[in-house]
């Protein structure tokens, strides 16, 4: 295995000393490591993957250094065009570090909305002629791989990726960061959520633990699944998704359930939303200023007016919530009220340790909810 510490020193020492990405649960104590030893500059969590290649571009720009960055194997699509049609040695030509997470190695057992991702990871980054290393358990010495791979980016002005497998970072002990304790968990605040919900109420559920705490607490109920789309992959779009139904089914009223980190992964569909003004729309931020079911690294969504930024692109009504009876309030007014509406509800970080997962699998979740969306009306 290999600690996260001496990886990142051997980076620094090799003149590696800027890095962006998005979090991945693989990569977790990597992450952990480049938050806590690095300067203020140094290190900045992107919006999307897509958006990293290009802060990393815009650095190697001004400083003429090899930067780094991160992402779960599930972001190489949001990567491609950046990659090849600015990082490439045919473009621009420039050296940049990737480490990506693994998830869905063949043969490793992962949910399914990695299995696909994880078996065509290597013939994808072949196809776009990126050279890359695969680090495996065995790996015990960080010095001969840094050394290697910023050879690699430097003799050909290109990418070179390092692939993670399951288990390769040690633990790294990190210091608690600073967080709001607000006084909801984002799981008592779904709790609420469906329970103000009447029969014909279509949900879209963000991916990661969002959805887990939708499906459980369903169980808990003893209600059904098949009102719930539970988007288990495709971070960012499940607001997207909600905007189709919605718009195809305008006598229903449709409630995305969204992270922050989602959010703003692909804020641009904020502004689809309130152009379009689908009244039926309802779209709730659960926003705790975390990638939290991959490790809790930080978002920004904390530090901007997420309220004025849906205002601004055209929603009819907005809402902040943080106690139960604030949120019990809001929920009572987004039922009642025109939308396209949003309800920003800040909760507390963190999910129980005992949070199970979906037993159905995606396609008999997409297939229930199919019927009930045409069996409703």
């Amino acid at each position: 295995m290999l600690n996260p510490q001496e990886f990142v020193d051997c980076l620094k020492k090799n003149g590696v000393e800027f890095f962006t990405g998005v979090p991945d649960s693989l990569l977790k104590d990597f992450c952990a490591c480049v938050t806590h030893t690095s300067r203020a500059g140094q290190h900045l969590i992107g919006a999307n993957e897509g958006g990293a290649v290009a802060l990393a571009l815009g650095y190697h720009l001004a400083t003429r250094k090899i930067p780094l960055v991160y992402l779960q194997n599930s972001g190489l699509g949001n990567v491609v065009n950046p990659l090849l049609s600015l990082v490439d040695e045919d473009v621009y030509s420039v050296p940049m570090l990737f480490v990506i997470g693994w998830r869905g190695e063949p043969g490793v057992q992962d949910e399914p909305q990695h299995k696909k991702q994880g078996r065509v990871m290597v013939p994808m980054l072949e196809a776009m002629e990126i050279p890359y290393s695969v680090l495996g358990t065995d790996v015990d010495r960080a010095e001969p791989i840094v050394k290697d791979a910023v050879v690699q980016v430097r003799k050909t002005g290109g990418p070179f990726a390092l692939v993670i497998k399951k288990g390769v970072f040690a633990a790294y002990a990190a210091p608690a960061l600073q967080q709001p304790d607000f006084p909801l968990s984002r799981e008592e605040a779904i709790q609420q959520v469906i329970d103000v919900l009447e029969e014909r109420d279509v949900v879209v559920a963000t991916t990661g633990m969002p959805s887990r705490e939708v499906y459980e607490y369903r169980i808990r109920k003893g209600m059904g699944h098949q009102r719930d789309f539970l988007t288990v992959g495709g971070m960012g779009h499940a607001s997207q998704i909600a905007l189709g139904i919605a718009l195809q089914k305008p006598e229903r009223s449709v409630y995305c359930l969204d992270g922050d980190g989602a959010l703003l992964m692909h804020m641009g569909g904020v502004a689809l939303v309130g152009t379009l003004k689908p009244s039926n729309y309802k779209h709730i931020i659960l926003n705790n200023g975390a990638h939290d079911s991959v490790g809790g690294q930080p978002t920004v969504a904390l530090d901007i007016d997420i309220l004025s930024i849906a205002r601004a692109a055209g929603y009819a009504r907005v809402a902040s919530a943080r106690t139960e009876s604030e949120l019990r309030s809001c929920l009572q007014e987004l039922k009642e009220s025109p939308g396209p509406s949003l309800l920003e509800i800040q909760v507390r970080r963190g999910a129980r340790k005992d949070l199970g997962r979906p037993e159905t699998t995606p396609i008999q979740n997409k297939n229930a909810f199919m019927d009930f969306l045409e069996s409703a009306g």
